[in-house]
């Protein structure tokens, strides 16, 4: 199994925790140095909301990009034609359009300096972030604030890179210069939480005196030399370690929870590199250091975020004015080595993967079907264990090729179905987790009702809780359950603030709620909607096992002021709830309770025959 994902929380005083209850013991660990309160250390994932500012002008800011195209002339293309790996002016000088040959690609990269040019670390910068993350088991507030301290490196426009969980739940971000006894603020201006990049800017022209952006340079090649300059735990001063690239896949990322190109290096990487720039020996960024992998059975695995990324996640800033995300497909595929397996499918070469799962709120529900073989993605072939070419004697997962696209592009899938060639056209978007790893928005809802605390499942609130508390049904929905249509959540009764207008509930928690006064939920808008359009006698939950809880309308209008100022909440509900509800299905749409056969992350699959792409 590929690595079993692990951690993205800052790790240094106390254990990192697991990030499924799946997780085997090798675990992988994103690389930031954090002084934590004892609290600290269970914050961990959280979506951000992308920044709202108006869409950048591209030939303002960034004139003149050029193509990162592999060795063997394979590209990503948008329906606009635009070529999706891309890289600024401002980070370096233009480079031409790769060939096929390896010496071709050598000989586009310039000879800037050594590494151990002073003008190169002068680049890369310490950030120091204060957090304050929200408390998951007490939604109305949040938890005792820590700090942490990054790296960051110049990328052009008065503009630093880092990684998203750098300066994830920031209320303060600062940042310092290589032999600067100033600390400058900085402002947070895009998180990709999934590619775990951040885009910062600092607006004091001081920072900037004498500032040289670093240059960014193509994909590396296995063998080469990287050096990794942050400020790592140990010292206040830059560091740097060398090591060579040990690996080039489709990797797990561990803040995000999603399956992109990374960069296994043999360099050391540890807390406090998380940010810092990985340089080639022609002195260009090749990548941002961002994870480690530990376990009693390896050592000096790192990863590094390649520039493809950092480029795809650049432009679609660039493009949107927010960051929007990797899309999917939104299929589980299984593959098909199996002759017997082929034959039986109708696929008569060694080639395509297997349709085992759909999801509804995918655009691939509209034309895939189970039990569809995909064999071909915009024109490449794709082989039965779900890779494709890539660069010279080089394959690599299918799912690179999604990874390529933005959200909305279209793809052109070649399927077989009952042994019939079919070529359909599927509109990629970002996955929607029933259950999410990150929350959106900076706070978790919530509702009160009568001392009932309601609250969406979600990975953080599971961590926090731990997963023993949290129940083996909430558990398998969590890791099994797909959503059947966008704005699905999973409901809980997370705690009973202890009234005697709730006598007999005190004890209940942690219990998904199915149905208010008969009627299904959807999500916890709609749970609150529904409880605001009640005019009935009494209150009636349905839960989970045919569990009901029932309370008098009346009474529990009069005992909420009194229960909020008990327990000091400002708040019957979060700030979100108090918006207008939108249905975000038809009534008429099935609401049964599905539940698939396989987990619904690559996190955590146990069988590495089954991958979601």
């Amino acid at each position: 199994m590929a690595v079993s994902v692990a951690s993205c929380c800052f790790s240094v005083l106390n254990a990192s925790l697991k990030l499924q209850s799946s997780v085997s013991s090798p675990r992988c660990f994103v690389a930031a140095s954090l002084k934590s309160t004892p609290r600290a250390s269970n914050q961990k994932r959280k979506a951000l909301r992308p920044d709202s500012s108006p869409k950048l002008n591209p030939e303002n800011k960034y004139p003149g990009r050029v193509r990162d195209v592999h060795g063997d002339g394979i590209r990503g293309k948008g329906d606009s034609g635009v070529p999706q790996k891309m890289a600024f002016k401002a980070f370096g000088s233009p480079k031409k359009e790769k060939k096929e040959s390896q010496s071709d690609f050598r000989e586009q990269q310039t000879d800037p300096g050594k590494i151990h040019d002073a003008s190169f670390l002068n680049a890369v910068v310490k950030v120091y972030c204060t957090h304050t993350a929200p408390d998951y088991s007490l939604p109305w507030q949040k938890q005792r604030q820590f700090t942490s301290t990054g790296s960051a490196f110049m990328i052009g426009d008065g503009k630093l890179l880092t990684n998203a969980h750098c300066v994830e739940h920031d209320t303060q971000v600062k940042v310092k210069r290589r032999g600067d006894d100033r600390k400058y603020v900085a402002k947070v201006l895009v998180r990709g939480v999934d590619c775990d990049i951040a885009l910062l800017s600092v607006e004091s022209e001081e920072f900037w005196k004498g500032a040289e952006p670093l240059r960014l340079g193509h994909l590396p090649r296995l063998q080469d030399s990287v050096t990794v300059v942050g400020y790592p735990l140990g010292g206040d001063t830059i560091s740097v370690t060398k090591g060579v690239v040990s690996r080039i896949e489709v990797t797990s990322y561990a803040h995000g929870s999603s399956d992109l190109l990374g960069i296994q290096i043999d360099a050391a990487i540890n807390p406090g590199n998380s940010g810092g720039p990985a340089f080639n020996d022609q002195g260009e960024c090749i990548g941002v250091a961002f994870q480690v992998y530990r376990s009693e059975e390896t050592e000096n695995i790192g990863y590094v975020i390649p520039t493809t990324v950092v480029s795809h996640f650049l432009t679609d800033y660039e493009r949107n004015g927010k960051y929007t995300g990797y899309p999917c497909l939104g299929v589980l595929l299984q593959k098909l080595e199996n002759p017997a397996l082929r034959e039986c499918l109708k696929v008569p070469t060694n080639e395509g993967v297997l349709v085992r799962r759909v999801e509804p709120t995918s655009d691939a529900s509209k034309v895939l079907k189970e039990g569809d073989v995909i064999v071909s993605f915009d024109g490449l072939i794709v082989g039965c264990e779900g890779t494709v070419p890539f660069r010279s004697s080089e394959r690599i997962a299918f799912r690179y090729l999604i990874s390529q696209k933005f959200a909305g592009d279209v793809a052109e899938l070649g399927i077989i179905r009952a042994g019939e060639h079919k070529k359909v056209q599927v509109v990629l978007r970002p996955r929607v987790h029933l259950v999410p790893y990150h929350i959106d928005g900076g706070q978790p809802s919530y509702i009160i009702i009568a001392g009932l605390v309601f609250t969406p499942l979600s990975e953080p609130l599971i961590e926090e809780e731990c997963e023993d508390t949290i129940g083996l049904k909430l558990l398998t929905r969590a890791r099994y359950s797909v959503a059947r249509f966008r704005g699905e959540q999973i409901v809980i009764l997370s705690q009973v603030l202890a009234n005697e207008v709730n006598i007999g509930y005190e004890d209940m928690n942690n219990q998904q709620v199915l149905k208010f006064n008969g009627t299904h939920i959807r999500n916890i808008h709609h749970l609150a909607h529904l409880i605001d359009m009640c005019k009935d006698k009494y209150l009636v939950f349905e839960f989970e096992d045919n569990y009901v809880a029932v309370l008098e309308r009346e009474a529990s209008n009069s005992a909420s002021l009194c229960i909020l100022k008990d327990y000091g909440i400002p708040s019957e509900r979060s700030a979100d709830l108090l918006e207008p509800y939108v249905d975000p299905i038809d009534d008429t749409q099935a609401l049964d309770q599905g539940f698939g056969d396989s987990p619904v992350s690559n996190l955590e699959m146990g069988f590495d025959g089954l991958v979601w792409a």
